[in-house]
């Protein structure tokens, strides 16, 4: 059919795999479910030729819609929409706007801004392990140190990058020399790499605390976990999906943030005493929330 609607998905990995990919399969199958779409997707290697040549497969055969599910796809988007003005290039974790190139960035710096306020509260030292130094991870990691020195200046964050979004078991050494070093709450950012850092956590102990991101991962480690972000960036794709099919695409490219918690949500176990926030936390934290989605506070200062 001529005015079939199209969308397809590149993830830089398996969907899979619970975390990062898993979340782009989502809002491709949110945008299926309640908007009818027809539907594909591509898993490939972190290759940029790769992104390029898939970019242009799924725009050459008339999908209107290609969700890059990551930053490091954009590069490949800049390069391939030019050619093909009629599809709407979105791209993950990306502030970008360009032509018909938009950028979905969800403020990731917000929700860990509360973690940084928690640790500084409740420990002596934070460690963070990310997979590859690119900007959205930075954000969040900038978005945590800004929390835990708003608590107090003097608290020391350390960071690491396993330079890679796959290797669960550099993940798990790296959170296992943080916690030898002293870290008492450590967070990973590594996507499908993310599970061996909170392997690593269980295994240290109790008195090491964490977070689960994205994805629940209070399994792996439960007596570890205090709180959840969960980020339901598929409505927010399949929101945007919508505006875009009805002549309404955004001139901007899109943010979501705390203000919007059907996207972003930020909540405390309450299943496990053993993990359970000092009710004068909470409040501390519930008053952070409001304030950052007021715009009163910037969680990620220069």
């Amino acid at each position: 059919m001529a005015d079939e609607f199209k969308m397809g998905l590149l993830v830089p990995g398996s969907v899979s795999e619970e975390g990062w990919n898993r979340i782009g399969y989502n809002a491709l199958k949110g945008v299926e479910e309640q908007l009818g779409a027809k539907v594909s997707y591509v898993e490939l290697q972190q290759n940029p030729a790769s992104f390029e040549k898939a970019f242009r497969d799924y725009a050459s055969q008339g999908y209107q819609i290609i969700l890059g599910h990551g930053f490091e796809l954009q590069d490949a988007a800049l390069e391939v929409a030019p050619d093909f003005p009629d599809t709407t290039f979105l791209i993950s974790s990306s502030d970008i706007h360009e032509g018909n190139v938009i950028g979905l960035n969800t403020d990731t710096s917000q929700p860990f801004y509360l973690m940084g306020v928690i640790a500084a509260k409740m420990g002596k030292k934070a460690g963070l392990i990310g997979g590859m130094e690119i900007p959205p991870i930075q954000q969040a990691f900038a978005g945590f140190k800004a929390g835990a020195k708003s608590v107090n200046p003097e608290f020391q964050v350390s960071e690491a990058y396993i330079g890679n979004f796959t290797d669960t078991a550099a993940t798990k050494e790296a959170a296992l020399s943080m916690i030898a070093q002293g870290a008492d709450f450590v967070v990973p950012n590594a996507s499908g790499a993310t599970v061996g850092a909170y392997q690593g956590i269980a295994e240290a102990g109790d008195q090491v605390k964490s977070f689960s991101i994205y994805t629940d991962f209070t399994g792996v480690a439960p007596k570890n976990i205090l709180g959840l972000y969960v980020a339901d960036y598929a409505q927010g794709v399949v929101e945007v999906v919508r505006a875009i099919r009805e002549g309404n695409a955004p001139t901007t490219n899109v943010a979501f943030g705390l203000k919007d918690p059907k996207v972003i949500s930020f909540h405390f176990r309450d299943d496990n005493p053993q993990v359970s926030v000092p009710e004068d936390i909470r409040k501390d934290v519930a008053a952070v929330v409001a304030d950052i989605s007021a715009g009163k506070i910037d969680t990620m200062p220069q």
